[in-house]
């Protein structure tokens, strides 16, 4: 497979699970103020959410631009990745419509999980099929290491909801902050390259 196909495809359902986030939005009932804030729960995890899949559409983005071998394996974690990024629209919808519930946000963690999974595995098939040289592969052991303590931490998250929902909802946040900037040293390997 030509890797534009990959890029091309993995772009169009990154647009779709964006698109069907907002789709579960709903306009409060109501003109005032206080009916606005009635869906601030909602408005919080959707744009929480928005955030985490735009922060691996662009993280995605950066790391497709390394590869120069599109093989099975690569495909396979890159549909991984994909249908369960596809499942964050519904847990949204979930936490937000039950009010950020202990076992929502839990279960919210999971599936926050599962992408992170795919990630490190769709990372490393490319960093074992595709030839780097030495600035790339400094750089992108630092981007390996990033996923590791994502998985960590939200992995953390999971029994920290029954303790404080609003704990694991923190580290969601910083973790979309850690990845939401691209590492600087990845794009500089790109444009030496």
């Amino acid at each position: 497979m030509n890797k534009s196909r990959l890029e091309a495809f993995s772009d169009g359902m990154f647009a779709i699970i964006m698109t069907i986030m907002i789709l579960d939005l709903k306009a409060p009932h109501g003109g005032t103020i206080r009916d606005l804030l009635s869906v601030l729960p909602a408005f919080l995890c959707y744009t929480q959410s928005f955030l985490f899949v735009g922060v691996y559409w662009s993280n995605h983005h950066h790391l497709v631009h390394t590869v120069n071998k599109v093989n099975g394996p690569t495909i396979v974690a890159n549909l991984g990745l994909l249908f369960s990024l596809s499942l964050i629209p519904f847990v949204t919808g979930w936490v937000a419509e039950c009010n950020f519930a202990e076992q929502a946000v839990a279960v919210y963690a999971i599936l926050l999980l599962i992408p992170g999974v795919f990630w490190i595995l769709f990372m490393s098939i490319i960093k074992k099929n595709n030839v780097w040289s030495d600035r790339m592969q400094t750089a992108m052991n630092r981007q390996e290491k990033k996923g590791y303590a994502s998985f960590f931490i939200y992995l953390s998250a999971i029994p920290l909801a029954f303790v404080n929902p609003y704990i694991s909802e923190a580290l969601f946040l910083l973790v979309s902050i850690m990845w939401f900037i691209p590492d600087k040293n990845v794009e500089r390997a790109m444009e030496s390259e």
